[in-house]
């Protein structure tokens, strides 16, 4: 099973000169890669294989001596990239390749060749030889692929995949279920009635970000060194942000994940409720999309049972009592009295339960988890499926209800 750590490595100077030029290299065969393979696209309405351009690569050497001094086996993971996000894009999972700049994250992949020595130590082939490292976990395995990149506030990483030989382990069924109904004032409430509370990382340094980025705009002259200082305090602060985000959503999926065999949790669309100009600010810091994620690998690695339900079904509107109806509520009321069974419910451990519940439900049917009323994120790139999309709509569910019969 392949498995990826990402540690930090500090390069010297010597070495964070040579990475430097390395990243202009496999940025260049990326961007003439991609101008090369669009404009064949546009006037023979055919693609270039990757196999095609890793063969031009040794022309380009001989053009641009200065190519030579980069890994070639760098140059050409490069364009195994680019061809992968080519295939990304006609199969609808992302856009069109963009080029690439000199600003911001740059990356560079070794395919082999890496070893790792001891607690603090990875030696790179090539000109870059050996780099202290902070290894922080144990390796088990052997390394396939190291990605080295350097963060915009000046950090470097390496990202190792491992391979330790192990099959996946089987899903097993059997074992404490939960559910989870993701918020923003509560980032996380279980259906066990705890509650985990958005800590709002954006909030407590956005005044400092504010600061800085205040003292950024005011340098208007892009080319001095003062911007540039200016420009890595911002990227700082970014960066301080990020990795405390990234840590809490890493220490509370990991507890969900070690105290549950089944975890159920919503399947909400993002993407389209940052749209709310209100809301766009708060929903992006909480960061659910990358939750969900931590929670759904960890889960699998482990043999354990990940489900999402549909945003469409009714978590909120049901009593996870009597499983009917509520009267329509405004999202300010948090607690209310249920008509139908006469008990105060709390809004947010009602829809965890209710999650739960369909989640379990759903397990015991076998039906795959869709939303109602099929794919509501269709392809907007690329070739279409010619797979039929099909819902399965169980006798007795909240999305049958309502359902019109065919020739009824």
């Amino acid at each position: 099973m392949l498995k990826a750590v990402k540690v930090r490595i500090y390069p010297s100077e010597e070495q964070q000169s040579h990475l430097a030029q390395a990243f202009g290299c496999v940025r260049w065969v990326w961007n003439q890669s991609l101008a090369t393979m669009s404009q064949t696209y546009k006037e023979t309405g055919k693609g270039i294989s990757a196999l095609t351009m890793k063969k031009q690569i040794p022309v380009w050497k001989t053009e641009f001596e200065w190519l030579k001094e980069c890994y070639s086996q760098c140059l050409q993971s490069s364009v195994l990239n680019l061809s992968q996000a080519f295939i990304n894009f006609f199969d609808g999972r992302a856009l069109y390749p963009t080029f690439k700049k000199r600003h911001g994250k740059q990356s560079i992949q070794f395919p082999q060749n890496v070893k790792v020595l001891g607690d603090d130590q990875i030696k790179f082939p090539g000109n870059l030889g050996v780099v202290r490292a902070k290894i922080h976990r144990e390796l088990v395995g052997s390394v396939k692929t190291v990605t080295v990149s350097k963060m915009p506030d000046g950090r470097y990483y390496a990202s190792l995949l491992m391979d330790d030989g192990a099959d996946k382990p089987a899903i097993k069924e059997d074992g404490k279920a939960i559910g989870l109904d993701i918020g923003l004032l509560d980032f996380v409430v279980t259906s066990e009635g705890s509650k985990y509370q958005n800590p709002r990382h954006l909030k407590k340094h956005e005044r400092n970000l504010k600061r800085k980025q205040r003292k950024l705009s005011r340098k208007k002259d892009k080319t001095t060194a003062k911007r540039r200082k200016a420009k890595l305090a911002v990227a700082k602060v970014h960066s301080k942000i990020a990795r405390v985000r990234e840590d809490f959503r890493h220490k509370l999926s990991r507890k969900i994940v070690d105290e549950n065999q089944i975890i159920v949790v919503e399947n909400l669309a993002v993407k389209n409720m940052v749209k709310n100009h209100c809301l766009a600010k708060s929903i992006s810091d909480a960061g659910w999309g990358m939750f969900c994620t931590m929670l759904k690998y960890k889960a699998e690695a482990e043999g354990k049972v990940y489900l999402e339900v549909g945003r469409f079904f009714p978590s909120s509107h049901l009593c996870s009592e009597t499983l009917l109806l509520l009267p329509k509520m405004d999202l300010s009321v948090r607690e209310f009295n249920c008509p139908h069974c006469s008990k105060r419910h709390d809004r947010d451990i009602n829809a965890a339960i209710n999650i739960r519940n369909e989640g379990l439900r759903l397990l015991a049917l076998g039906t795959s988890v869709t939303a109602l009323g099929g794919n509501v994120r269709p392809k907007q790139y690329g070739r279409k499926s010619t797979a039929v999309a099909a819902v399965a709509l169980e006798l007795g569910s909240h999305q049958h209800i309502g359902t019109p019969i065919a020739g009824g």
